[in-house]
């Protein structure tokens, strides 16, 4: 693939480079000054983790990390699911999945990438931060809902699953 750009031409008429960078800067302002959603990434260090040489996995303790980062993106945490083991008799209740939406510029900023694998931390009080795991890290955004007007793709979304509690408590 070469390094040529191409110009994105196809809605220019009503919608075009400068119209996207506006958008994108005014959402980010309400996300970032407004909302202000903050979460930690903690981005495994894949190479320098210990991984098993048959299943090419990696006990919690030998997992090595990135210092963690903070940055901001909108939050959703799904209803939690009320199941039950084969009998029915016994019933469990497990934390729903988080949903994170971020601008793809805010983590051009920040020099990060998320992938599948990494932990994110979200404060759900003062004193009790939960976390979660990258199930989904949002890297297809071709869609039109990631898209303003079809023109060209703003930001990822990252669907997360509850952390089991030895699994992982930060850094």
């Amino acid at each position: 693939m070469s390094d040529k750009k191409i110009p994105i031409t196809r809605v220019n008429k009503f919608f075009g480079s400068e119209d996207f960078r506006l958008q994108e800067r005014m959402g980010m302002e309400w996300l970032h000054g407004w909302l202000n959603f903050t979460l930690v990434l903690y981005s495994v260090d894949r190479q320098k983790t210990n991984v098993d040489d048959v299943y090419g996995e990696a006990s919690p303790d030998e997992i090595r990390y990135f210092p963690p980062v903070e940055f901001k993106a909108l939050v959703q945490i799904a209803e939690p699911a009320n199941s039950s083991y084969a009998s029915g008799l016994a019933r469990y209740n497990e934390p729903g999945n988080l949903r994170v939406s971020v601008y793809k510029k805010h983590l051009e900023e920040l020099s990060i990438d998320i992938r599948y694998g990494d932990y994110i931390g979200y404060a759900e009080s003062e004193d009790k931060v939960n976390y979660y795991t990258v199930a989904n890290d949002g890297k297809v955004t071709s869609d039109n809902t990631h898209t303003i007007l079809g023109y060209k793709s703003f930001y990822r979304t990252l669907v997360c699953v509850p952390t089991q509690p030895n699994e992982f408590k930060g850094i």
